[in-house]
């Protein structure tokens, strides 16, 4: 049987929480699937464990490999999913036992997309902090490829564990290590270059927090290396044809941001303000100006960099009452 969707699933030291992942595979009610299972070099059971599933079930295909780590063991998986689309799991979370038919449906229903993730319930509940709460209440709230582009730079809009992407579109790209997230990496390039992702929107991942997960332990997700992941790919799209740019807001966010912008060559030449004390001054040589001001100065690339959604709301409002097109003359991030 060629299946219609291979499941990329790299483990390392997995074995506590492997053997009920793969049981949410097995339960999946579209049945045509591939499992290649990547051992990246795991010192405990995890390799017997895999093993002992591809034992019972062809289905599953079992790579082992010395350690290497998660961007290695991806692109090595990956020469093995022979389905047509690549379905991305982590070895510590479960699947819905519809998620693979309902994203096969919408990437059936949608041939211009490249890919879709979908919406996450975190666990276990008790302990969140308030954090991951709010990201996981911002994260399900996309539910459109447009809404997936507008927000790439405030967060990864699609978990990575939820994504399924064509074949064919993932090998052109693959996987890179960057010493920034691999996963945030993979989704601005496929943004870039003009492929769409869309969200099916309900909960088909039920996604594991826990203090060992690589988001917590390794330096590559660490909060600065989320923020020059996104100035590298800023300088490279919205801000590529100039060296001076709008920004709005000079809180901490935007100050990190500005600082990451300015290794590659780009600076402020106004920042949009709203705090009476700094309006009319100068930051780093830009005019502090309010926003009613803008009609009146250089229409320059924007961005919009506050915390938060309800403000980012009223920014986006205030800038399409000016005329500017978010993704287009602007960009909000965090």
């Amino acid at each position: 049987m060629t299946p219609r969707v291979s499941i990329l699933l790299p483990a390392f030291n997995a074995a506590d929480t492997l053997p009920a992942c793969l049981r949410s595979v097995q339960r999946q009610t579209e049945t045509r699937w591939q499992c290649v299972i990547v051992d990246d070099g795991s010192t405990d059971a995890t390799l017997a464990c895999a093993r002992g599933f591809a034992d019972a079930d062809r289905r599953f295909v079992v790579l082992p490999a010395p350690h290497r780590g998660i961007v290695a063991a991806l692109n090595a998986g990956l020469e093995h999913c022979t389905g047509g689309v690549v379905a991305r799991m982590d070895a510590d979370d479960l699947m819905h036992r519809h998620r693979l038919a309902l994203q096969l449906h919408a990437l059936d229903a949608a041939p211009a997309l490249a890919g879709v993730g979908c919406h996450v319930r975190i666990f276990p509940r008790q302990h969140l902090p308030d954090g991951r709460r709010l990201y996981e209440r911002w994260l399900n709230s996309l539910d459109s490829a447009r809404r997936v582009r507008e927000e790439a730079y405030v967060e990864c809009p699609v978990a990575h564990p939820t994504l399924m992407l064509r074949t064919a579109v993932l090998r052109a790209v693959g996987y890179r290590d960057c010493d920034w997230p691999e996963d945030y990496d993979l989704l601005l390039r496929l943004l870039a270059a003009g492929q769409e992702i869309g969200v099916v929107p309900r909960r088909l991942v039920a996604w594991r927090d826990r203090p060992e997960r690589l988001s917590r332990t390794c330096d590559h997700y660490a909060l600065e290396r989320f923020t020059a992941c996104k100035a590298a790919f800023l300088a490279a799209t919205l801000l590529a044809d100039v060296d001076t740019y709008i920004l709005w807001g000079f809180g901490d966010t935007a100050r990190t941001l500005h600082r990451a912008l300015l290794r590659h060559g780009k600076r402020p030449a106004y920042i949009v303000e709203l705090h009476p004390g700094r309006l009319g001054n100068t930051i780093h040589g830009a005019p502090v100006i309010a926003p009613d001001a803008l009609a009146r100065v250089p229409r320059l690339p924007l961005v919009a960099s506050v915390a938060g959604a309800g403000p980012r709301r009223q920014i986006r409002a205030a800038l399409a009452a000016l005329g500017r097109r978010e993704l287009h003359d602007f960009v909000c991030a965090a």
